[in-house]
């Protein structure tokens, strides 16, 4: 019988922390969980976070895993309009940004999300 999943924003399973310089873009992402690990290394996918930043246009998105760590880091490249102090938008600063990659969705076993 297999797991069954259940979709989740990705906050409810992992927090972020995020840095920016110039045009580019840095998000950390750890799991609440370590069980979740797995989990999230199939689905949060360079492709997945280009997806989701696609009204940013990055001109590409590099993902390296920590596995010792149960963490992903990803660079985002030209995302910020040039850079916060360039751009004209409001509050484009990583960790802003961070946001809209944990609100998007992933698919998880149920008992694994933190009530």
């Amino acid at each position: 019988m297999s797991t069954p999943l259940i979709e989740v924003p990705l906050h409810s399973v992992a927090h972020a922390r995020a840095g920016d310089k110039g045009n580019r873009l840095n998000i950390s992402l750890v799991p609440y969980e370590a069980e979740l690990w797995p989990w999230l290394q199939e689905q949060v996918t360079e492709n997945f976070v280009l997806a989701g930043f696609a009204d940013r246009a990055p001109s590409q998105v590099k993902r390296y895993l920590l596995p010792h760590l149960h963490a992903m880091n990803f660079v985002l490249d030209d995302v910020l309009e040039g850079g916060v102090n360039r751009a004209l938008t409001l509050d484009r600063h990583g960790k802003t940004l961070s946001f809209l990659l944990l609100s998007l969705p992933v698919r998880v076993p149920e008992q694994l999300i933190r009530r």
